[in-house]
């Protein structure tokens, strides 16, 4: 019987498991640059359903957690006029880094360092499961859409672009 790989807790699943959360656990080879396309395909999931934590910022310098389907991108003139902001623009590696506490790459919408405002796309609500990063590079989790609502109060927006 193989092994299964273990996976030292982070804040993320710290926090899920302190809320009752299930989760299943997806290691895999990171990859510099490899983003959710990337990790979708070595673990066999659809990047539909595989979802990114971006860690963006209005026209205030205020951050913002984006959960978006690891094949699109973020419309952020769309997201701006949906949240009632003049401009919103991802944040500089560096400084999703300080907001988050994760190392760009193994960013959790889980367990933040900072309280941000959660905003989801909302077709990712309407997926059975999703496949999001477990708070370090090469980890995912497998949970309910539902739970980004539940724990993080993640507010339903439109502004997902082909990519």
């Amino acid at each position: 019987m193989a092994k299964k790989a273990h996976v030292s807790e982070t804040p993320a699943t710290a926090l899920l498991k302190s809320r009752g959360v299930e989760f299943t656990e997806h290691p895999y080879e990171y990859l510099e640059h490899g983003g959710a396309q990337h990790s979708a395909r070595v673990l066999g999931l659809d990047p539909f359903a595989v979802v990114k934590t971006l860690i963006m910022q209005d026209d205030k310098a205020q951050p913002l957690v984006v959960l978006m389907h690891g094949n699109r991108t973020v419309s952020t003139k769309n997201l701006a006029r949906q949240i009632g902001r003049k401009s919103v623009e991802p944040c500089k590696p560096e400084v999703a880094n300080r907001h988050s506490g994760y190392l760009v790459g193994g960013t959790s919408p889980f367990g933040t360092r900072k309280a941000m405002p959660v905003y989801v796309e909302e077709s990712i609500l309407a997926l059975p499961r999703i496949w999001l990063n477990g708070g370090k590079r090469g980890y995912l989790v497998g949970i309910a859409p539902q739970t980004c609502v539940d724990l993080l109060g993640a507010q339903p927006v439109r502004c997902a672009l082909e990519e």
